[in-house]
């Protein structure tokens, strides 16, 4: 699902939730604390000898600090590169067992529709994962393409829809009990927008200038054994947000989001994975916060409406060493669409992809995603980390 905020949110946790591109913080025991014998030290781990063998250009530089540029490329904004950074503060070995390191980290990319975006994180865990936080700030300059159904014409004509403008996210959670997280939301956004369309939409805010400020809840379950690509246990989010609007369109909206991941290891290689959604808008909503189809295959600005839903799947093997393929194929439904496109459509989505995996320790894959969809739209995708 595209919003403005999500763009830079996926930039930096693709950037520094990923272990494989930010690496973990080092333990900081002094030596007198934790000595290590002359044949201990030659007994180095395999995540030690990969640090040291993919990671050589930064023997200078503190282990748990990393600068590197990553390729990205998807029919939304084209092709393009992301320069990001993070560093995750120091924990004890008691930390290390008990949550995910805290970190700081920051990205910056642009690509080749002339899109750019650049931005900050922060990422803490305290008391043994009792109480979660996450917060996000950035700046955002994107050159897209709509495609509202042209009646007249018989066809779809794109015309230009240009964003900018920032935004601020906090999200504060706490354990209820097990793997059971409740949390508050709140975000800020001042976006500008300009539409190469004279249309007027009483369900969308078309608006050149709106400030929207936005507080709800989130309901929580993580049981995945790797966030970054499980091969077991299931991820849960329920989202209510309410958001007040300045401008001239003026009215508040609701946001209503649900999603369900489940991942099963079928066998040593083998992982099943599903994923469905659904996602709900009431008011007159900005046309860059609308609900969306988080499949492969086509743009996320294609099909936009107050309402969504979908489900897709996953079959990922690991055929050899590092090397694996992967087959998918999902399907949506869009309502209360702009401009009708996709209105009344099942939309499907399929395709194939290859992975490589760049740091087994973390299991960290490269991916190279082929995806088809309906109208013989199709897309290539290169990132980092697996698409659900």
């Amino acid at each position: 699902m595209f919003n403005t905020h999500r763009l830079i949110l996926s930039t930096v946790t693709f950037l520094c939730l990923a272990p494989g591109i930010c690496l973990p913080a080092t333990d900081d025991t002094t030596p007198e604390e934790n000595p290590v014998s002359a044949d201990s030290q030659d007994d180095v781990t395999s995540e030690q000898q990969e640090k040291k063998t993919r990671f050589k250009f930064l023997s200078k530089k503190p282990e748990n600090l990393l600068i590197v540029p990553i390729p990205t490329s998807g029919p939304t904004f084209g092709t393009g590169l992301i320069l990001g950074g993070a560093y995750f503060y120091p924990q004890t070995e008691q930390q290390k067992s008990a949550q995910p390191a805290s970190f700081t980290g920051a990205a910056a990319g642009y690509t080749d529709n002339e899109s750019w975006v650049a931005g900050a994180m922060q990422q803490n865990y305290w008391q043994e994962d009792k109480w979660r936080f996450t917060g996000a700030a950035g700046y955002l300059d994107l050159k897209l393409e709509l495609t509202p159904s042209a009646e007249e014409e018989g066809d779809e004509i794109p015309v230009d829809w240009l964003v900018d403008g920032s935004f601020v996210q906090t999200k504060l959670s706490r354990r209820l009990r097990g793997k059971w997280y409740l949390g508050v939301t709140a975000r800020y956004l001042d976006i500008s927008q300009a539409i190469d369309l004279n249309i007027e939409d009483d369900d969308f805010n078309l608006s050149s200038e709106i400030r929207a400020a936005g507080i709800g809840l989130n309901l929580d379950f993580d049981s995945r054994d790797e966030p970054s690509n499980p091969y077991r246990g299931r991820f849960f989010e329920l989202k209510a947000m309410t958001n007040n609007q300045s401008g001239s369109n003026s009215d508040p909206y609701q946001s209503y989001n649900a999603r369900f991941r489940s991942y099963h290891g079928l066998a040593d290689p083998l992982v099943f994975a599903w994923d469905v959604g659904a996602c709900m808008k009431s008011g007159r909503v900005p046309l860059w916060d609308t609900c969306r189809l988080p499949l492969r295959g086509f743009s996320a600005t294609d099909y936009q409406g107050k309402q969504s839903i979908y489900a897709q799947a996953e079959i990922r093997w690991r055929f050899y060493k590092r090397w694996g393929i992967v087959a998918f194929a999902g399907a949506g439904r869009i309502d209360d669409s702009f401009g009708q496109s996709g209105e009344d459509e099942t939309i499907p989505s399929y395709g194939l992809g290859i992975r490589f995996m760049v740091l087994e320790s973390q299991r960290i894959n490269l991916r190279l995603d082929y995806a088809r969809s309906d109208n013989d739209n199709d897309a290539w995708y290169v990132s980092v980390t697996e698409a659900f």
